[in-house]
């Protein structure tokens, strides 16, 4: 009689990949990444686009040329006519893509690599004193083999 493995149900493989430690790191890693990106929005928004403003004419909001027409918009912000091209949204946006990436590099990756580094040499002298050690026992029953030969005769 041959026996059959029961695969393990759709909901119970689901579950397994649930319970994995990487999912939920990720979970938390996307809820604390965009915490953070409201974070890094509002530095752009509130010190950043004045800064800019301070040396132009605005913050970098208000930057924008007009592809067609004279652009013209009501007091809501809304556009009456013309093309504008806001490129001045799209420099906050880089900058504020560009600010996240800096500290994401130098607040999180760049201190992991350097740990990953420090443990993965740690492990590798670890190895090496393995290594040493077997290769000194080896020594020690390699003679212990021959004085046992040399010391007794065989009949």
């Amino acid at each position: 009689m041959v026996s059959e493995k029961k695969e393990p149900g759709v909901l119970a493989g689901f579950k397994a990949f649930l319970m994995r430690g990487n999912v939920v790191d990720l979970a938390v890693a996307v809820v604390i990444g965009a915490a953070f990106t409201n974070v890094v929005n509002s530095v752009v928004k509130g010190v950043i686009n004045p800064l800019v403003g301070a040396l132009g004419t605005k913050d970098l909001d208000g930057y924008s040329s007009c592809l067609k027409g004279p652009c013209e918009t009501n007091d809501a912000g809304d556009v009456i006519s013309g093309v504008p091209i806001m490129w001045g949204s799209v420099l906050s946006a880089i900058l504020s893509f560009v600010i996240t990436a800096a500290v994401v590099y130098f607040l999180m990756v760049l201190p992991m690599a350097k740990y990953l580094s420090r443990r993965k040499t740690a492990e590798e002298e670890l190895v090496e004193a393995e290594a040493a050690e077997v290769a000194l026992l080896r020594e020690i029953r390699d003679a212990l083999v021959s004085q046992r030969g040399s010391g007794h005769s065989t009949p």
